[in-house]
């Protein structure tokens, strides 16, 4: 694991759920994935794919602004490049 990488994914999370100029229900995501993320109970391929999914299901949201879903796409590529190492 790129513990470099994992740990600039949770900040990244950590910040767009502080981010008051994101819809309240894209922090809650952004929340709920860093959880998904930090859980040990599961394989970190498998925390990564639930955190990419949930992040992607409120990407589409039009209400997200653009520097929202530029924060979501970014998060979402480093954890597709976490999940394949």
């Amino acid at each position: 694991m790129n513990s470099t990488l994992y740990n600039e994914v949770v900040y990244l999370l950590e910040e767009l759920s502080q981010d008051s100029s994101v819809p309240k229900n894209v922090r809650k995501n952004a929340q709920d994935a860093r959880t998904k993320l930090e859980s040990q109970k599961t394989s970190l391929d498998i925390r990564c794919a639930t955190a990419i999914s949930m992040l992607d299901d409120i990407s589409n949201d039009p209400n997200v602004p653009s520097h929202g879903r530029e924060s979501l796409y970014t998060i979402i590529s480093k954890l597709e490049a976490l999940s394949k190492d």
